[in-house]
């Protein structure tokens, strides 16, 4: 039953999936601007592949807004990638999203995990604690 008697049928169809695919450019410039301190930097490059049904997005901006578009522990990475997967699994398409660095001369084409190991050093290894050291002493707190 619809409240206006004028429109037999209702505008939205839920159930057909366009053949078309969606626009991933936009979309992920839509859920990354919000990050960044200057949006103007964003590159993002799509590559369709009609043949496998695959997409493979690659976005690169400014390191120094690297922090807040991956997120703590890259939860706000991941949701975007959940996002694109979702709009993706629609058009019956998959997709990976690849984040590289900065556009500079010195680092382009580098992604951020190949520059955090060169600028990383290895961890070093504590060593224990032998018995010949001097152990801190606890005193009780006294109310």
């Amino acid at each position: 039953m619809f409240l206006n008697r004028s429109v037999s049928q209702p505008h939205h169809n839920f159930g057909t999936i366009s053949p078309a695919s969606p626009n991933y450019v936009g979309l992920v410039q839509f859920l990354v601007h919000p990050f960044l301190e200057s949006p103007e930097t964003l590159s993002v490059d799509c590559e369709i592949s009609q043949t496998l049904n695959r997409v493979w997005v690659r976005i690169a901006f400014e390191s120094t807004d690297k922090g807040k578009v991956l997120g703590r522990g890259g939860r706000n990475i991941q949701a975007i990638r959940t996002v694109i997967a979702a709009a993706a699994a629609a058009a019956g398409q998959s997709v990976y999203l690849d984040v590289y660095g900065s556009t500079t001369p010195e680092r382009e084409g580098m992604s951020f995990d190949e520059e955090t190991e060169e600028r990383s050093p290895p961890p070093t290894r504590r060593e224990p604690r032998g018995n010949d050291g001097p152990k801190p002493i606890v005193k009780p707190r006294v109310r």
